[in-house]
Parts: structure tokens; C-alpha cells; sequence
């Protein structure tokens, strides 16, 4: 399949990464949000980051003009009419996701394939919400996208050997790396294996056997991770790991996949992490 435009449902940190990085190999974009302040949030963040790698050297002013010049924007799904793939990148939220495609199914051209960000919720199931269900699949970047070069591919029960060629070529053609997730299990690779890690660190956090800094220092020093379960989590959004992390406990069945409840009462509060200024860490403090 030949693509050439690119459709983007999200302006938010994945989906305005994705965004950047379509663009920074030569795809035209259209990225789509309900809000238009958040895409006016989502430009800003792209035009920021290429200005870092403008400072780097790695990017010059002429090629940020050019990546921006690729990207347009739009409130309305309609927009995406004539793109060959769209990359779903909005809340882990299932009954939203269900809803976008079955939209997205309506508007997007019989050729077009319906990709998800999805970091844990079911592929066949997504591709269920519509009438081209072998045109369907998972494609989860990592954050930050610009940076992360990893994309986990998943294909669904329907997903067809054609549609998932041309997720891994795009991905490839966007100098990722790809993975195949060969089974539609709650969670994927990364997720299945990260999500417990951070809640048990919360669980050692709950239950008072060290300090936030204790747990992230000893988890950075101890196996050479490069962040702390904690910080990590406060990057992802404390709502999003609650999310995966119900995912996975109700996909499962198992209760070694219970939420903690301190993540639990994180989320009510409104802690979410680095996004709202308070999370394991207190960020407007800083």
C-alpha cells in the first residue's frame, strides 16, 4: 500500500508526536482533536521540539518550516476522508476508542486503514466496532515519540497479512523499530511486563517499606534503569496506569493485576503526575 497522508485522531502528547515524526519523513499530516485549544497545544509542542533539535544541529530551521508546512489541523473527523492510514491516539478509555472508530469507519475511504495507539485494550475488539476489520490494527508508539524508537505492532483475530505489511513499512519508513505483539493479549509486551513493575513499586510505596525516593533510587541504581518506577509512572500519567492497569486485572482475571490502592486514591485526588503538577512527586513545587 502507498502511503502518502496521514490522518492523526488526538493532539495530545502521542498523538502530536506522532505526528511530528509523519512529518519529519516527508507524510503529510492532518491532525484532529475535538478541542481546538488542544491543538493549538499539540503545534506548539511539535514546533518546540523541533526547535531542540534545531539547537542540537540536528535539524535545521529550513526542515522545522518544511516538517511544520506538512502538518494541518482540524476539529472535525471529516477531515480525514482521504488519508490512507489513521492513527487513533486519544484516551485509554475503551467505550471512546470503540466510538472514534466506528466514526472513523463512516468517514475514511474503503482503502484506508484504522490504526490504534492503544498501549493495552484489545485490538479485536476495537476492529469489532467496524465494517473493515482485517483493515485494522494495533500500532503503540512509545513517548516520547521523537525520541522512543520503538513501535509494538498487534494485530487483531481479523487483522490481515496485508494491513499489518503496511503498519510495520510505516513504522519502519519512521526509523522505528518494530516489534510484533503475536498474540492480542491485554497489555501487548511493554505494558504486560511495565504496568505491574510500577504498581508494585506503588505497592512497596503503600505499604511503607521505603520513601518515593528510596524506591526510585534503589530501581535506578540497583538495575540500571535509566528512570524510577515512580518517576516513570508520574511521566505516563497516573490515570493511564490505572487504566492499563484495570485493563489487564479485568482481561486477565488475575489478582496479581490488582490496581494499588494508593494508585487508586492518587487518581481521584487528580494526582496524575508530571500533567497535572502533583503526582508521586510534586512538580509545581518546582
Amino acid at each position: 500500500m502507498n502511503i502518502q497522508l496521514v490522518g492523526v485522531v488526538g493532539a495530545g502528547q502521542m498523538g502530536n508526536g506522532i505526528a511530528q515524526v509523519a512529518a519529519q519523513f516527508g507524510f503529510n499530516v492532518i491532525m484532529t482533536d475535538v478541542s481546538g485549544a488542544a491543538l493549538e497545544k499539540g503545534m506548539a509542542t511539535i514546533s518546540g521540539s523541533c526547535d531542540r533539535l534545531v539547537k542540537k544541529a540536528t535539524m535545521t530551521e529550513a526542515d522545522k518550516a518544511a516538517l511544520l508546512g506538512r502538518i494541518k489541523t482540524s476539529q472535525d473527523l471529516s477531515a480525514l476522508k482521504e488519508c490512507d492510514i489513521i492513527i487513533e491516539a486519544a484516551t485509554e478509555n475503551i467505550d471512546l476508542k470503540l466510538k472514534i472508530f466506528k466514526d472513523l469507519d463512516a468517514v475514511a475511504k474503503p482503502a484506508a486503514l484504522l490504526v490504534s495507539n492503544t498501549s493495552s485494550i484489545s485490538i479485536t475488539k476495537i476492529a469489532g466496532a467496524t465494517k473493515r476489520p482485517e483493515q485494522v490494527a494495533g500500532m503503540h508508539f512509545m513517548n516520547p515519540v521523537p525520541l522512543m524508537k520503538l513501535v509494538e505492532g498487534i494485530r487483531g483475530l481479523q487483522t490481515s497479512d496485508a494491513t499489518f505489511t503496511a503498519v510495520r513499512a510505516l513504522a519502519e519508513k519512521m526509523d522505528k523499530t518494530f516489534v510484533e505483539s503475536t498474540k492480542d493479549m491485554p497489555g501487548f509486551i511493554v505494558n504486560r511486563i511495565l504496568m505491574p513493575m510500577i504498581n508494585e513499586a506503588v505497592y512497596t510505596l503503600h505499604e511503607g517499606i521505603a520513601s518515593v525516593e528510596a524506591i526510585d533510587n534503589a530501581m535506578k541504581l540497583g538495575t540500571n534503569q535509566p528512570m524510577g518506577p515512580l518517576t516513570l509512572a508520574d511521566f505516563i500519567g497516573l490515570d493511564t496506569c490505572l487504566a492499563i492497569m484495570n485493563v489487564l486485572h479485568d482481561g486477565l482475571g488475575d489478582s496479581k493485576y490488582r490496581p494499588c490502592p494508593l494508585l487508586v486514591k492518587y487518581v481521584e485526588a487528580g494526582w496524575m503526575g508530571r500533567k497535572s503538577g502533583r503526582g508521586f512527586y510534586n512538580y509545581a513545587a518546582k
